[in-house]
């Protein structure tokens, strides 16, 4: 199975069709850590062909940088699906995200569909339907035996399915976010947010993002340029974080600490949950700075 990197930054993560040859050109340009190159959503029927030919010549030609470069594909429910991961396996992409998976079972065919793809290519997935905000917990636990990395949660889909109402609060969704995330860690998985559908109003995104991190997820998929900045400005350990994780670090480190479960940090207690949370925040913010 492919190595995870947890900590590996990905704040942000840019939507972009395939079959735009200037997005991709400029998608080469941006501070977003992940670009997906869409084949699904953003394309319409007539130019999948097209947008499946421009997506493996962007793979092949490179230039992407530190950016990690997925795919969306079609689904293999889809007279599409089958040749874009046939075409993709050995394309060199980071990951192939997958739509629509509602059951275990869907993990395993797009599992099996990639058997001759190198064994770093990753498999990711939406978390879009009814089915599997049900059965999360099955799902995520193929990540010990599949490819399976990482989440992408949907909540346009999802909200079509359930009938359900966006709000600002996305109250109506709030469940899913908890349990997704939860299900996630339990599994060693990353989880990225769903998209902000408004792209105008930056502080209308930025309190969506600022929801998300609450949530405990590692970013945020997003649709316009725009919005790569205020996410990764949300994603990013704060300077107070920072701050206080190198005092929790150093106080630990204190020959008086050793072998203490836990200690006093300018009169606050800290443990050694907290000196991990630590260690992984600084981790972070130092892969982010060396972009």
């Amino acid at each position: 199975m492919p190595a995870r990197s947890l900590d590996r930054p990905r704040r942000s993560a840019l939507f972009l069709p395939a079959s735009n040859p200037k997005a991709i050109a400029k998608a080469r340009t941006v501070a977003a850590d992940v670009v997906i190159l869409d084949l699904e959503d953003a394309v319409a029927p007539s130019h999948k062909e097209r947008a499946r030919e421009a997506a493996v010549g962007a793979l092949y030609t490179g230039g992407w940088g530190h950016r990690e470069v997925v795919v969306r594909a079609n689904g293999l429910d889809t007279e599409w699906g089958a040749a874009d991961l046939e075409a993709l396996a050995r394309s060199g992409a980071d990951a192939i995200l997958v739509p629509k998976v509602s059951s275990p079972q869907d993990v395993l065919r797009y599992h099996e569909a990639l058997s001759s793809a190198p064994t770093e290519l990753q498999l990711w997935t939406m978390i879009e339907t009814g089915g599997a905000v049900l059965r999360l917990d099955a799902i995520g636990a193929l990540a010990k035996s599949t490819r399976l990395a990482l989440w992408v949660l949907g909540l346009n889909d999802l909200g079509k399915e359930l009938r359900a109402r966006h709000t600002p609060d996305r109250a109506a969704f709030q469940p899913f976010l908890s349990l997704s995330v939860a299900a996630a860690r339990t599994h060693g998985l990353s989880i990225l947010d769903g998209v902000c559908n408004e792209f105008r109003d930056l502080d209308i995104f930025r309190a969506e993002a600022e929801q998300g991190l609450i949530y405990g997820f590692d970013g945020k998929t997003l649709i316009h340029p725009d919005q790569i900045a205020p996410c990764n400005a949300v994603f990013s350990p704060s300077p107070d974080e920072l701050d206080w994780a190198h005092k929790v670090i150093a106080a630990f480190a204190l020959p008086e600490s050793a072998g203490k479960g836990a200690i006093q940090v300018e009169g606050k207690m800290a443990e050694l949950l907290h000196l991990d949370q630590a260690r992984r925040l600084v981790g972070i913010a130092k892969r982010i700075a060396g972009r």
